[in-house]
């Protein structure tokens, strides 16, 4: 549970959700077991939205938000571009680390929520583009290879995502993710 100061109560009731849907999932609770589980009302819950679906809505945009925040601040400043690329996708895997095959299935199932990660994934596969393009400069057919590269790495993403990759190369997400930096940056090397 998070307890910063300054966060309102609508805030800390996400945080809190973002972390029990991460574990568990969220199809499978109705708003009394929600109210139930974080010690609160159910009219509490309608702090963040006035239905079960428009709160997982909240809640899943408010995770990939605050993902998107984390990854970005590492990935700030100068420096090299590949080792940004690197830096940028070890942070997609550390934030996405918590979330179980549950959250993911569930996800998969609940078109709202799917269409939030699918338009998340392709902001990923958009900055990845971006830093691959910085990293290879004012080069030939630059723009074409960073179009291509972002593409393989939404797709690749995807993939990660739903065990696929790990299914078919034994690769963890996070080991994965640096194989995917590592074939990116020596595409650019």
């Amino acid at each position: 549970m998070n307890k910063q100061v300054g966060l309102t109560r609508r805030d800390k009731l996400t945080e809190e959700l973002i972390d029990l849907f991460l574990a568990e999932g969220f199809l499978a609770f109705n708003i009394e077991q929600l109210a139930g589980r974080l010690q609160c009302s159910k009219s509490t819950l309608y702090l963040i939205a006035p239905s079960k679906e428009q709160i997982v809505v909240a809640v899943v945009r408010a995770f990939f938000r605050r993902a998107t925040e984390r990854v970005e601040s590492r990935t700030q400043g100068p420096g090299d571009p590949s080792e940004r690329i690197g830096t940028y996708l070890e942070a997609i895997s550390t934030e996405l680390k918590p979330a179980t095959p549950v959250f993911f299935a569930d996800l998969d199932f609940f078109a709202p929520a799917q269409e939030i990660y699918k338009q998340n994934t392709q902001i990923a596969a958009k900055r990845v583009q971006e830093l691959v393009a910085e990293g290879m400069g004012a080069r030939a057919q630059s723009s074409l290879y960073s179009n291509f590269v972002g593409v393989v790495a939404g797709q690749t993403m995807e993939r990660i995502h739903h065990g696929e990759i790990e299914a078919l190369t034994g690769l963890d997400d996070s080991a994965a993710y640096r194989a995917l930096a590592d074939l990116i940056v020596a595409g650019i090397a």
